[in-house]
């Protein structure tokens, strides 16, 4: 690690003593003008993704961004097309594509196992913000967006979705709640830090939640619930593809199984490298039954975009920005159709080169 530049001077010296990196830089400016900086990790609040990238990229160095890539589609395709006119790799850390048993439902569904996709339906839930004294920088539209729930967890939803199928959004309606309109001010409050009803309150603007209805290129329905505010459930991101010879669920909070359905009953599939597809057992790194996790999927992408970087190919799947750019439309498109209460389309752009 060579070195680390946070929100003040005292924050960097921090950070880089606490992960072990080689020094502090000054300013952003530094760090991406270093000579022996070769890969640049942007994990700030939601509005520097654009400046901070765009530096970095315009420096020649490789950039992995959090998501959203941009608040909006402008900054986003900006940064697509900055990466693709460029020889850098430019990855956006969608991390659920990298757990074995998604690779094992993504290879059974376009590869014909399952037969021709009818449903996609499922949900994304979490309670971290479900009090009133819960507050986070993400809450603050100026830092986080127009959209907090949805573009945080629900453009993850929405490509893993695209992702497992292979299928394309095209049109959606979608609502949207804030049920919290006054939330503690917490400012540098670190995320999932439970607060107090103590002390001063903010207004509220971004969703709280959301519920999306969609159609898909190949004809396909599909339903997705958002929400930030469901007591109780901690990560459940779920997904379920019902096709014509077959269902499948994949259980973000129980990775190591995938659910299958037929007419005449159903089965598990248990993460075994030895029974997976190829891409499937090429993440199941760990032998079965030593369960693989959240932060397996992180160590799986990073090695991806490093391999890249090292000349070693692009694998199957790495998100890139033009991925990062596809999320911001579905946010935007969402937010289109609750202001408007009406159908709104996604654009059907295909970027250039997409390995979906």
């Amino acid at each position: 690690m060579t070195g680390v530049v946070a929100s003040s001077p005292r924050s960097s010296e921090e950070a880089a003593t606490r992960i072990g990196a080689e020094r502090a830089f000054e300013s952003s400016e530094a760090l991406v003008d270093s000579a022996d900086v070769d890969v640049v990790h942007i994990c700030t609040p939601n509005h520097l993704h654009v400046p901070l990238a765009l530096a970095a990229l315009q420096a020649g160095k490789h950039v992995i961004c959090e998501k959203p890539l941009a608040l909006h589609e402008a900054g986003a395709t900006e940064l697509a097309e900055a990466a693709n006119g460029s020889d850098v790799q430019a990855a956006v850390p969608f991390v659920y594509r990298y757990y074995p048993m998604a690779r094992e439902a993504r290879a059974r569904v376009l590869g014909g196992i399952s037969g021709r996709l009818r449903l996609l339906h499922g949900t994304y839930l979490q309670d971290w913000l479900s009090l009133p004294a819960d507050d986070n920088w993400r809450v603050d539209e100026e830092l986080g967006g127009t959209s907090r729930a949805f573009a945080d967890i629900g453009s993850h939803w929405c490509d893993l979705a695209e992702f497992i199928s292979g299928d394309r959004i095209t049109r959606l309606s979608a609502r949207m709640a804030t049920v919290l309109p006054e939330r503690s001010a917490a400012a540098g409050r670190v995320s999932f830090d439970r607060g107090d009803d103590h002390g001063p309150t903010r207004s509220v603007h971004t969703e709280d939640a959301a519920i999306v209805q969609f159609e898909t290129a190949t004809g396909a329905l599909g339903s997705v619930v958002v929400s930030q505010v469901s007591p109780g459930r901690k990560n459940r991101l779920w997904i379920e593809l019902d096709a014509s010879e077959e269902a499948l669920v994949f259980d973000q909070e129980h990775p190591e199984s995938l659910w299958r359905g037929h007419r005449d009953g159903a089965s598990v599939t248990v993460r075994d490298a030895a029974v997976l597809a190829p891409d499937a057992a090429r993440l199941s790194t760990l032998p079965p039954g030593h369960p693989q996790g959240y932060a397996d999927c992180f160590d799986a992408f990073v090695a991806d975009v490093y391999g890249a970087i090292r000349g070693e190919g692009e694998p199957d799947g790495m998100p890139r920005f033009d991925d990062g750019r596809r999320a911001v439309q579905i946010t935007e498109a969402v937010l289109a159709s609750a202001a408007d209460e009406s159908w709104t389309d996604v654009p059907a752009h295909e970027p250039a080169g997409s390995r979906r």
